[in-house]
């Protein structure tokens, strides 16, 4: 990790503050107690874990996209784990806070132009995840993603396959979590799942 004094360091306080501010003042689902709770602890370890390859873990951020109709969320098919999941992944210098790496990560994998984030998460799930060649924990804090109308989803490198699925009919397999946190999504819009 990058010394506390230069610029990267700095971003990485930033993000950390931004983390710990977020989710000290914000109460997960049930469902994602546990989780969240892992999560918190992390974060006690400092700017750190903001950034791979942290020992013990570190925070990513993802979205959940969800079609202007709110009737379909996008899933794609993981390029490297071959999983249908939320889009997302580690944290960049660039990144003002979580909800806006969230935004670029949606943006960088969906290919939707307009997109729009809710700042406030909608789940935090903790995954294990061969990361940086070993076996790590991603503390994936997942935010909500309106599309625009007009939104055309492309294929980014990172998967082999995007889709639009209504949450009530999931494609296979999926992430470790990903029906909850769809689920946790969905009930934010007051979407019966």
């Amino acid at each position: 990790m990058h010394a506390p004094g230069t610029s990267i360091g700095r971003v990485t306080q930033t993000l950390h503050a931004d983390a710990v501010r977020l989710l000290t003042g914000w109460r997960p689902p049930a469902d994602a107690a546990a989780d969240w709770t892992q999560t918190m602890e992390l974060l006690e370890q400092g700017p750190r874990v903001m950034g791979k390859p942290h020992p013990d873990g570190h925070v990513t951020a993802s979205a959940i996209i969800v079609s202007h109709d709110r009737t379909r969320i996008l899933l794609c098919l993981h390029g490297r784990h071959d999983i249908w999941c939320q889009l997302g992944g580690h944290l960049e210098p660039e990144d003002g806070d979580l909800a806006a790496a969230a935004l670029r990560e949606a943006t960088e994998e969906s290919g939707i132009a307009g997109l729009v984030v809710d700042p406030v998460p909608v789940d935090v799930d903790v995954h294990h995840v061969n990361c940086a060649g070993s076996l790590n924990r991603h503390h994936d804090v997942i935010f909500l993603v309106h599309a625009p109308a007009d939104a055309v989803a492309q294929v980014s490198e990172e998967s082999h396959e995007l889709g639009w699925f209504p949450p009530d009919a999931l494609p296979s397999p999926l992430g470790t979590d990903t029906a909850r946190v769809v689920r946790n999504a969905m009930a934010r819009l007051g979407w019966a799942t």
